[in-house]
């Protein structure tokens, strides 16, 4: 992965992160897979506390861009909309798997 851009949001509590991701021989990284990799790249960072937004993958290109926001706690995520929370529920410690499609 390299980081395009890292920038800190002081007025939203967060760190921005743009990234690109080579993935030659590869599938396309899962969004457990990115949010597993940005939080090795900020050390102390809370894997409970990220939030990754706009992945695309560039077609016929092992490329994928986009953005990751770690969050200082879990009040500062409150400026999340209510579907990034549902989106990112089933990556989170204290939640189970969902037993169904996409409800």
């Amino acid at each position: 992965m390299n980081i395009t851009e890292r920038k800190q949001n002081k007025l939203l509590n967060r760190i921005e992160i743009s990234f690109s991701w080579k993935h030659e021989g590869k599938t396309t990284p899962s969004r457990k897979e990115v949010m597993d990799l940005v939080k090795t790249l900020e050390p102390g960072s809370n894997p409970e506390w990220i939030v990754v937004k706009d992945c695309q993958t560039r077609f016929g290109q092992p490329l994928t861009t986009g953005l990751a926001y770690i969050y200082e706690s879990q009040e500062a995520m409150a400026v999340e909309p209510e579907y990034i929370h549902k989106r990112h529920e089933v990556f989170r410690s204290g939640s189970a798997a969902p037993e169904g499609g996409d409800e």
